[in-house]
């Protein structure tokens, strides 16, 4: 039985990989502040970590064959102050380097992939005419391209140790427990289908289930190296996607709505750029290994997260 070593496993991709690692047979640790509430059950357990003070569990670094880095404070869940943007890229950059300096340290470490997130972010918004981003596209010069930037080198350095290193750019991703989903939901469950500025920003999105099954992938295949865009291959600009979720929840009862741009911009300030960026993003590299999407369009994706 492998051992995979998750950080961030407590969030939204966290606990979704988790659930999907331990239905394969994987014995998996979860690396946390505060081990203490923690309820430990069969193949699950939990290890300490603190990235501020730069130490963590050598044991179960020690007991891992892989490790997956979700590590990171929440790009949306609060107002890019400065001291906010800070956390957003030193939760990122620090981590790694933890992981970095705990493996060089120990060199008795059997950790053979280290499975890192990244984000589209990474790109900037869509030029005229549209260009699909790939995987050898330069960063954006704004904030999240910058952050996404340092966040992918700041883990970079395993590669000398060794150990393979995947990075997974992800997009907007879909699950019934939070994140994105759950905001377009909100106006929907009153009957208003609340669309974005014009809504025609187009969103590269992904279900849960697939983003789960890439990070597997990411981990069983030794021949899947580098920097990959975990994104569904039939993105969909904001309106489609909402009148898709409205219809899924509601069939014809709901009335469309525009949320106008400058509304956005007062109750969400720097981070209403990204959701009105519209960012076409291929997919077209990880197909090209063999992975297979379940969810390819918005509307079998939708239908399945609807009726659950």
């Amino acid at each position: 039985m492998q051992t995979i070593l998750i950080t961030g496993g407590t969030g939204l991709v966290g606990k979704a990989l988790t659930k999907t690692l331990l239905d394969r047979g994987y014995q998996v640790i979860v690396l946390t502040r505060d081990t203490g509430n923690k309820k430990e059950a069969g193949h699950l357990r939990y290890a300490a970590w603190d990235v501020k003070g730069q130490v963590m569990d050598t044991a179960a670094l020690l007991a891992a064959d892989h490790i997956v880095h979700l590590a990171g404070a929440g790009v949306v869940d609060k107002k890019w102050t400065a001291a906010y943007k800070k956390e957003i890229v030193e939760s990122r950059t620090e981590s790694s380097r933890l992981l970095v300096e705990s493996l060089t340290n120990n060199p008795g470490n059997k950790v053979k992939t280290v499975v890192s997130a990244s984000a589209i972010g990474y790109y900037g918004a869509d030029g005229v005419p549209v260009k699909p981003f790939t995987e050898t596209d330069t960063p954006d010069a704004g904030f999240l391209g910058k952050t996404c930037t340092l966040w992918e080198e700041s883990i970079e350095p395993v590669t000398r140790l060794g150990i393979r290193l995947v990075k997974l750019r992800t997009g907007i991703v879909l699950s019934n427990e939070g994140g994105a989903l759950a905001e377009f939901k909100k106006p929907v469950n009153f009957g208003i289908a609340g669309i974005l500025g014009n809504g025609r920003q187009v969103v590269s999105w992904i279900h849960i289930d697939d983003l789960c099954r890439m990070f597997i992938r990411a981990i069983e295949d030794e021949n899947t190296v580098g920097v990959y865009n975990a994104v569904a291959p039939q993105p969909v600009n904001n309106k489609t996607l909402t009148l898709a979720l409205a219809k899924a929840m509601k069939g014809n009862f709901y009335i469309p709505m525009h949320v106008p741009v400058f509304v956005l911009k007062m109750m969400m300030g720097d981070r209403s750029i990204e959701v009105l960026k519209s960012a076409t993003v291929s997919c077209k590299k990880i197909l090209d290994t063999g992975f297979q999407f379940h969810f390819e369009n918005i509307k079998t994706a939708l239908a399945n997260l609807v009726k659950k």
